[in-house]
C-alpha cells in the first residue's frame, strides 16, 4: 500500500507549519530563561573546578549505575534513537531519492542497491552529525533567537509547500 502524492504533500506541509509553530513557541517561552541558563551554568563550572573532576567522576559513575538497573530494551530503543529513526525514516518516505531506489533495484541486484543506500544514508547521517555537533559549540541551541529564526524558516517552507500544486 502506497500514500498518494496528495495526502503526502498535505502531510508535509502540516508538518512544516506544525515545526514552526512549535519551534516559534519554544523561542518566544525560552526569551527569558536564557539569562538563567547561563548563570547555572556559570555555576556549575565554578563547582567542578575546584574538585578538579570528582564530582564529574561520580556523576558518570551514577549515570553508569542507572544504565545497568534499565531492561536492555529501554537502553536499546533510547529516546533519542527513536528520534534519529522516525526522522531519518519519515523524512525519506515517499522521497525522490526512494523511489529511484526502488528504479534502480528493479535493473540491478538488490542486495548492491541496499548496501549502497544504506552506505550513501549512514555518509549523510555522519555528515550531519558532525556539522551539526560543530555548529552547537559556536551557536547555543537553547537560543532565543536561533529558535525564532529556524521557526520562521519552517513556515516559510510550510507557505512554499502550501502554495504549490501537488504533483499527480
Amino acid at each position: 500500500m502506497q500514500m498518494s502524492r496528495k495526502w503526502s504533500h498535505h502531510i508535509t506541509t502540516l508538518l512544516f507549519f506544525g515545526f514552526g509553530l512549535w519551534s516559534l513557541w519554544d523561542g518566544f517561552k525560552d526569551e527569558g530563561e536564557a539569562e538563567e541558563l547561563a548563570e547555572v551554568e556559570a555555576k556549575l563550572d565554578a563547582d567542578w573546578k575546584p574538585n578538579t573532576g570528582t564530582t564529574k567522576k561520580s556523576n558518570k559513575d551514577d549515570d553508569d549505575i542507572k544504565k545497568q538497573k534499565q531492561p536492555f530494551l529501554s537502553q536499546f530503543f533510547s529516546p533519542i534513537l527513536l528520534k534519529a529513526f522516525s526522522i531519518t525514516f519519515f523524512g525519506e518516505w515517499g522521497d525522490k531519492s526512494q523511489l529511484a531506489t526502488i528504479g534502480l533495484a528493479a535493473d540491478e541486484n538488490p542486495f548492491g542497491v541496499v548496501l549502497g543506500g544504506i552506505l550513501g544514508q549512514a555518509l549523510c547521517t555522519i555528515a550531519a552529525v558532525v556539522g551539526g555537533k560543530s555548529l552547537a559549540s559556536q551557536i547555543s541551541e537553547k537560543s532565543s533567537k536561533f529558535a525564532l529564526s529556524g521557526g520562521a524558516l519552517f513556515i516559510v517552507f510550510g507557505i512554499q509547500s502550501f502554495l504549490l500544486p501537488v504533483e499527480s
